[in-house]
């Protein structure tokens, strides 16, 4: 539908009725969501680093590949999180 302007995400109704109920906003509940895949993510991505620099400390594709992880990851989480991955790249420009 390239002639229709683009309309902002709104979530399923029915999956979150019992949300309302329970007073929770569902804004609130997928924000609190991203935060806990974030923290998951941190954990996970922590102890990948850690076993890739123990066991490949010798390989020369460890650093860039590492460094190229977290950066696109951070994009994406901070796109998640805000609407806005590259925030930090206008101020740099």
């Amino acid at each position: 539908m390239p002639g229709q302007p683009l309309q902002p995400f709104a979530p399923p109704t029915a999956l979150f009725e019992q949300l309302h109920i329970s007073g929770i906003s569902s804004e609130s509940f997928i924000t609190w969501t991203i935060y806990a895949v974030f923290a998951f993510w941190a954990i996970y991505t922590l102890v990948a680093i850690y076993h890739w620099l123990k066991y490949s400390h010798a390989s020369l594709v460890a650093a860039p590949a590492i460094a190229a992880h977290l950066f696109v990851s951070f994009a994406l989480m901070s796109f998640a999180l805000s609407g806005d991955a590259f925030s930090l790249m206008r101020s740099l420009v």
